[in-house]
């Protein structure tokens, strides 16, 4: 494995200037510490430790915070067992076409109506409570949080945060302190952690907390603060200073190679993103300045807005046939006493017709 990586993915005419070999990169032990590929072994395990602090958190802080803060969770109902109808949502269609429901009714011998009952039922089964998605929100603001401030603690006294032209001098053979060594194995073991659990995740914004907690007014105001942030440093900030740093200044000390064009192109993507999500902030700017609130986070998957109003739009007559009869029943109760007035009214004027016949007939 390691001559593989050597002679395809870490071959020094990628990575390094030209003129400049892996070898002239050894440092000594009192000069710093030199990054190497080999220093990503140490992420695995990290990550896994990652997982169970994550676990530990939510249960002992997340879950106790949630219920402080009053966060509810709907109650739902459950999709009566019908193993038929279960082996197709787990194995065929979670949301089953028109055709597919005529089979199933077949099949199941069920009135078309209650399969479409059952599938929303069960996809609002398997949906995520907002006690879930809580705690993974809170589990990512404490990190970055921390994250950001530890970063900023450890650069702010360093040259190359002031001037950029710093980060460059002596590139590519440049010693690293721990401190700044430590920081990124961590950052990278995180978002290892993430990506390793990325299948049971809910994937939903930290600003989301004050959201599932009702805390309305604080969500327009955080909303207000995130905007102005990101228009500023991804709209500014960071062409002006970080793209223009790696695209522009680098070239002053070293000519340009494949890492070169590899690491810019990434981050012109990344502005390309940045670009887009300032559009679709601006628009939710507009209609919280035309609607005074937000409506809905321009940024989330549709697919998910719409399963979190299937329980909304239930119909009542579809909930079972027992609330259907109470439903049905109590109407019928209340018109009870306006039939039987009725019946009166008219058996009485009924008797007073007779009555003035009865001359005439005589």
């Amino acid at each position: 494995m390691k001559t593989f990586l050597d002679e395809w993915l870490w071959q020094q005419e990628y990575w390094l200037p030209p003129g400049i070999s892996w070898q002239d990169m050894e440092m000594m032990e009192d000069e710093g510490r030199y990054p190497l590929p080999k220093d990503l072994i140490y992420t695995f395990p990290l990550a896994i430790g990652f997982i169970a602090f994550r676990y530990v958190f939510e249960r002992l802080i997340a879950v106790p915070l949630s219920k402080r803060l009053g966060v509810k969770d709907q109650i739902r109902i459950r999709a009566a067992p019908v193993p038929k109808l279960e082996a197709f949502y787990r194995h065929s269609n979670r949301q089953p076409s028109q055709s597919e429901v005529v089979s199933l009714v077949k099949q199941c011998g069920l009135p078309q109506k209650k399969i479409q009952t059952w599938f929303r039922h069960r996809r609002n089964q398997d949906r995520p409570s907002n006690t879930k998605k809580f705690c993974e929100a809170s589990w990512r603001f404490v990190f970055y949080l921390i994250a950001f401030t530890a970063g900023l603690c450890s650069l702010i006294n360093t040259a190359w945060f002031w001037d950029h032209r710093e980060c460059w001098r002596g590139y590519p053979k440049q010693p690293m302190s721990e401190t700044h060594y430590w920081y990124y194995i961590l950052e990278l073991s995180f978002y290892l952690s993430l990506l390793l659990c990325v299948s049971v995740d809910v994937k939903r914004k930290s600003a989301k907390m004050f959201h599932y907690a009702g805390w309305t007014r604080t969500c327009d105001s955080l909303f207000v603060v995130f905007a102005l942030v990101f228009l500023v440093t991804r709209l500014v900030v960071y062409p002006c200073r970080v793209v223009h740093t790696t695209l522009v200044v680098s070239r002053e000390f070293f000519q340009p190679f494949f890492g070169y064009y590899f690491f810019n192109i990434l981050l012109l993507i990344l502005q390309a993103l940045h670009i887009f999500w300032a559009y679709l902030i601006l628009r939710m700017v507009c209609k919280f300045v035309f609607l005074g609130k937000v409506e809905k986070d321009e940024r989330s998957d549709e697919e998910s807005e719409v399963d979190d109003n299937d329980e909304e739009e239930e119909d009542p007559e579809e909930v079972g046939d027992e609330c259907s009869w109470n439903h049905r029943n109590g109407s019928v109760n209340s018109k009870l006493p306006s039939l039987a007035n009725n019946c009166v009214l008219n058996n009485l004027t009924t008797q007073r017709n007779m009555n003035s016949r009865l001359p005439k007939a005589r």
